[in-house]
């Protein structure tokens, strides 16, 4: 209907308070997407930013009655266009709702509205003694609302897992406008289904999360340490990374940097680590004592044996942590460069050397920059397709290696997405990935707890030739 968007906007207006309604086009236009900047978004009816669950559950309602999709957006540093507007849609702002409700040590949980910031919680949970492992690349700017969204990962994931292992419960608006809570605030936990779960990676298709109850760690951890490597090839890394995988070890991190990467590290913060390798393996550990020992013994024999061409157990802390920060400055770093096509697949951690390989024939093929980084002790790897500002062709080319990649990926027993989720980005992938009967019953999920169809509709499981 033409007047739609007048008509929700009239609506949300008598509902909501001013200030939560931004409707001016110029304003709205930071929140229609997020930084996946290839995948397509159009323009809201109206930004609602919102600080109350119940502002949410009134904009949900009024949008359910009127038929509008509803896109939920954390702080839109998704790189899949899950956040992306739609026209004539209502975007749920959500990082206003930021306050950390309770942090509870002797439990080990936290309570946390959607729009608190990944490292603010961290920070605040290390001041009582615990610790929140998570910790995406984003974590400075991401929230864990959006986190959740995504089941978002991590350099530390290899050991401690992704954001799905450490969400207890949640509340979300959900349906006509209802508000629910799902999952549990207790250790151990099976009544039902687990419907708290099926809201982790759901990219905001089911309802909106207002609040998060997560599990901590103690924060006391053991000192870690560092083992570098340099080698020639991304082949040969790989196969160092297969080779922890075999011997057993579970370090802490273990991820990898390529010559692209280095290079565009230090034009931009001049660490001269380019000139030293052509890849770059960084594994670490965080066991104490003998443990500790024989994890970083096992690394830097690893290392050795796949090919390295220098590797060593390092004793100096801040360079040791200047190496994760250039990894988690890599992608920024590379950004300067041009738009960027952002992989996220995984693979079998024994096929990380062949999905490499892949990866570079696939850039051979369609004459494309690929640069590499990944978390590669769990198979989870980010090629990210460079391009220059404007040039089409460049642009063609660097989608289609970009399904060779997930191709690539599905056929060597892995998945289309990490961690990024699915979005916009990875439909087609998707559905090559998972059988239709698989798919129907997503839908079929999908249907029941949305019955309107009014929740970021088209993402993930939407048509993929759309």
């Amino acid at each position: 209907m033409p007047d739609l968007p007048e008509g929700v906007v009239a609506a949300l207006r008598a509902e909501l308070p001013e200030r939560c309604l931004l409707t001016d086009p110029d304003s709205m236009t930071r929140f229609a997407h997020d930084e996946a900047e290839w995948a397509p978004h159009g323009k809201p009816a109206a930004v609602v930013r919102a600080s109350t669950t119940e502002q949410v559950a009134t904009a949900v309602r009024i949008c359910s009655r009127l038929g509008v999709p509803v896109v939920p957006r954390g702080a839109g540093t998704g790189l899949s266009g899950g956040a992306n507007a739609l026209d004539g849609c209502v975007q749920l702002s959500l990082t206003e709702m930021d306050r950390i409700v309770e942090i509870n040590p002797r439990e080990q949980l936290a309570v946390v509205q959607p729009g608190v910031v990944n490292d603010d919680l961290r920070a605040a949970c290390l001041e009582q003694g615990a610790w929140y492992p998570p910790d995406p690349a984003s974590s400075p700017w991401s929230t864990i609302g959006g986190n959740v969204a995504t089941n978002a990962g991590g350099v530390c994931c290899v050991k401690y897992g992704v954001t799905r292992d450490y969400v207890l419960g949640m509340e979300a608006v959900v349906g006509d406008g209802e508000v629910v809570r799902l999952g549990r605030r207790t250790a151990k936990g099976v009544a039902g289904y687990d419907l708290c779960g099926l809201f982790v990676g759901s990219e905001g298709t089911l309802g909106v999360i207002t609040e998060v109850t997560v599990r901590l760690l103690p924060g006391v951890r053991a000192p870690e340490r560092t083992v570098v490597g340099y080698f020639d090839t991304l082949v040969a890394a790989g196969e160092a990374v297969a080779a922890v995988a075999a011997a057993g070890v579970v370090p802490s991190a273990l991820e990898l940097l390529d010559k692209h990467c280095l290079e565009a590290v230090d034009a931009w913060k001049q660490m001269g680590l380019s000139a030293e390798a052509d890849v770059l393996l960084l594994g670490r550990s965080d066991s104490p004592g003998a443990a500790g020992d024989h994890e970083v013994e096992t690394l830097a024999r690893c290392f050795d044996q796949a090919g390295a061409t220098w590797s060593a157990v390092s004793t100096d802390q801040h360079e040791a942590d200047a190496l994760f920060q250039a990894r988690r400055l890599a992608y920024p770093a590379l950004e300067r460069l041009g738009p960027l096509l952002t992989e996220d697949v995984c693979v079998p951690r024994a096929a990380v050397p062949e999905m490499l390989a892949r990866i570079e024939a696939s850039a051979r093929r369609h004459d494309t920059h690929i640069a590499n980084i990944a978390h590669a002790g769990d198979g989870n790897l980010h090629p990210l397709i460079i391009t220059a500002a404007g040039d089409e062709d460049a642009k063609l080319r660097a989608q289609r290696a970009f399904d060779d990649i997930v191709d690539d990926a599905i056929a060597l027993g892995g998945t289309v997405t990490g961690e990024h989720g699915v979005g916009l980005l990875k439909r087609r992938g998707l559905h090559a990935e998972l059988s239709p009967a698989v798919v129907g019953m997503h839908h079929a999920v999908k249907n029941a707890l949305d019955p309107r169809g009014i929740f970021n509709p088209g993402k993930v499981f939407g048509d993929p030739g759309s």
